[in-house]
């Protein structure tokens, strides 16, 4: 029960080992939110007090406080980022039910991990990707754009819902750089293809990756392999799509079969694209050019995700928004 008295607002806790868990080894996790908020947090037992005058700060700590002690006695693990990020999502939106977002994970079956949303961005894409068949995820490294598709792909995968899955980027390098490389075509865009790789290692043991890349039940290949196909009870995965011109964009979007389901991720911001004469990367880009055809068609959900939703490492988040800065100055 929350006791207040001016400037100071304590939490009381009925459980002194899980509050240890909220507070972090010798108080790191208090103090990191009194960086992130600017108020002076203590901790005595089970106890905590935030003081500091500004009373949305004193309640939107202590709503914090509340909601991950929840979490935590119901077995939910939480790192000193989530906490930290959850800060964040609570000054953005005050209201919010941090364990709606964090409960809300892709299971995969025999997993190395679980995988679970971290911010609200990722809450509505994991739900669009339930819902639609075919889904655009556009925003900055870091979002969790790639690496939520794949989770999903193999939680489907495992419930039976497809019979295989498709991982596919284009290779911008396949003119002249490309031939220079070792090895036939398929292992000349191999290192184009690693993200992917990563991802999948990440949430599966190597030799079960390995099993299922073998039997065909994950592949993994070029833009290119795609022309001519139809992939039925197929997930598919299309990467770094704004490095796609609007040719390969319309090939890959037509190769979607019956029972599959298709998801394009990329960043507007990141083109590679050699620009021709008369058109610039932008103009190319089949990315951007779907997002304006595809708009409005039903049964294609577009989430956008910005800096805000950056899950890496906290720097992530700070190199982005300073370009973005830089690149916007005049």
């Amino acid at each position: 029960m929350a006791v207040q008295v001016p400037y100071a607002e304590t939490v009381e806790f009925d459980d002194p080992d899980i509050a240890n868990l909220l507070f972090g080894p010798h108080n790191a996790h208090l103090d990191l939110l009194a960086h992130a908020s600017g108020a002076a947090i203590h901790s005595r037992g089970a106890t905590v007090t935030v003081e500091i005058p500004n009373a949305a700060v004193r309640q939107r700590l202590c709503n914090l406080f509340v909601q991950l002690y929840d979490l935590l006695r119901q077995g939910q693990s939480l790192s000193a980022q989530d906490i930290v990020r959850a800060y964040g999502m609570l000054e953005s939106e005050p209201a919010l039910d941090i364990g709606n977002i964090y409960r809300d994970a892709v299971f995969v079956a025999a997993p190395r991990k679980t995988v679970a949303a971290r911010n609200p961005a990722q809450k509505c894409y994991l739900d669009a990707l339930r819902k639609n068949e075919m889904v655009f995820a556009v925003g900055p490294a870091g979002t969790g754009k790639t690496y939520l598709a794949v989770a999903m792909a193999l939680a489907m995968f495992t419930q039976h819902r497809v019979k295989r899955i498709v991982l596919t980027r284009p290779a911008v390098e396949a003119g002249e750089r490309l031939g220079f490389l070792p090895g036939d075509l398929a292992e000349k865009v191999n290192p184009y293809l690693r993200p992917l790789y990563d991802a999948l290692y990440d949430m599966m043991p190597q030799p079960k990756v390995a099993s299922m890349l073998e039997t065909g039940l994950i592949e993994i290949a070029p833009l290119a392999f795609m022309r001519g196909r139809t992939l039925n009870d197929a997930f598919i995965i299309l990467d770094e799509a704004q490095n796609t011109t609007q040719e390969q964009m319309k090939m890959f979007l037509t190769r979607l079969g019956f029972g599959s389901r298709a998801v394009i991720t990329g960043d507007t911001t990141q083109i590679d694209l050699p620009a021709q004469w008369g058109t610039d990367a932008q103009t190319r880009s089949g990315l951007i050019h779907a997002l304006k055809v595809l708009e409005h068609v039903r049964g294609i959900a577009i989430r956008h995700f910005t800096e805000n939703d950056v899950v890496r490492h906290p720097l992530v988040g700070a190199i982005v928004t300073a370009y973005d800065k830089y690149e916007s100055m005049p």
